[in-house]
């Protein structure tokens, strides 16, 4: 059987999603997946440039480079929890209400990794 590609459902071979609401939400992933791409990147690509930069500092012993990594995860963090977009293989295996929670837990967990870091930086 095939299923549907918003909930995982199984559905008839002929049909796409299992009814008008997964359909909607779909289109709705679509189109915000669409519209937020640019600045999804952006954010992203700035995240993953600070976290060597601020290893970097760390290694030389400046009291900033903690600091950077923690703003970087913290950034990432928010970055992937507020805008889920997980990758193609990803919704394909899982369908895409898994693979956005699937990607929303992986944000919320760099960010507490971030808190983590940025609590270990203020108290010792």
């Amino acid at each position: 059987m095939k299923k549907c590609d918003y909930c995982a459902k199984e559905i008839s071979y002929y049909d796409q999603y299992c009814d008008e609401n997964c359909e909607k939400k779909a289109l709705d992933f679509y189109t915000m997946r669409e519209k937020y791409t640019k600045p999804f990147s952006f954010l992203n690509i700035i995240g993953v440039f600070l976290i060597p930069v601020g290893i970097f500092l760390s290694a030389f012993e400046i009291g900033l480079g903690s600091w950077v990594v923690s703003f970087a995860l913290l950034l990432l963090g928010a970055t992937v929890f507020f805008l889920p977009f997980p990758v193609e293989n990803m919704i394909s295996s899982m369908k895409i209400k898994k693979a956005v929670l699937v990607t929303r837990l992986f944000g919320a967990a760099l960010f507490l990794i971030g808190i983590v870091i940025l609590i270990i930086k203020l108290f010792f």
